[in-house]
C-alpha cells in the first residue's frame, strides 16, 4: 500500500488487524491523551514492524500513525502473523531482533535528548531523519512544535534554532 503525506496508517483505539511492514518512508505516531495534550512519541522509519507492542500478542493500538512523507506499506493480516509466529521456529528470533533494533534506536534518541545544546539535538535530529526523508526538509513534514518534543524544547526555541540556521 502506498501512503502520502498526511495519510494514516492506524488509529489510536483500533484493535489491530494487520502488522505493518514499513518499506520505505516516514510516520509520526502521536497519541491524545484523556486531557486533550496530543503528544508525538514516535518516528516510524523503514524496515520497522509495527505495532511494536503487537508483535508478540494482539493490543489495541497505542497510537495515531500518520504519513510524513510518501511511503510504502506492506500489511500482513495479523491472524496470519500469530499463526506463522506459533509454527515458524525461527519467526521468535525475527521478532526478537525487530525489537532489539527498536531499542537500540531508543537508545540513540535518548542519547540525542542529553546532548548538551538544543541546536546540537536539532542537529542530530535532522541528521537522522536526512537518512530517511529522501532530502526532504524537517520543517516541510513536522512542525515546530512536533521538533520541540523530539528535542525535548518549546516551540519558541524551536523558532529561534530555525531562524539561526
Amino acid at each position: 500500500m502506498i501512503l502520502h503525506k498526511g495519510e494514516i496508517l492506524f488509529r489510536q483505539g483500533d484493535e489491530g488487524a494487520f502488522i505493518y511492514h514499513i518499506k520505505s518512508g516516514l510516520f509520526k505516531v502521536t497519541r491524545l491523551h484523556e486531557n486533550g495534550n496530543m503528544v508525538l512519541f514516535n518516528i516510524l522509519y523503514p524496515g520497522e514492524m509495527v505495532p511494536h507492542h503487537s508483535l508478540i500478542s494482539p493490543k489495541d493500538i497505542h497510537g495515531t500513525a500518520v504519513a510524513l512523507i510518501r511511503s510504502e506499506v506492506e500489511t500482513i493480516p495479523a491472524q496470519d502473523w500469530y499463526r506463522e509466529l506459533n509454527e515458524d521456529p525461527k519467526k521468535p528470533l525475527e521478532v526478537a531482533k525487530l525489537l532489539q533494533e527498536k531499542v537500540r534506536f531508543m537508545q540513540e534518541r535518548l542519547d540525542h535528548l542529553t546532548v548538551g545544546t538544543p541546536a546540537e539535538r536539532l542537529g542530530l535530529l535532522e541528521k537522522w531523519l536526512k537518512n530517511h526523508a529522501n532530502g526532504i526538509p524537517l520543517t516541510e513534514y513536522l512542525t515546530q512544535e512536533e521538533i520541540g518534543q523530539l528535542i525535548g524544547v518549546r516551540r519558541e526555541t524551536v523558532n529561534r534554532l530555525l531562524r539561526g540556521h
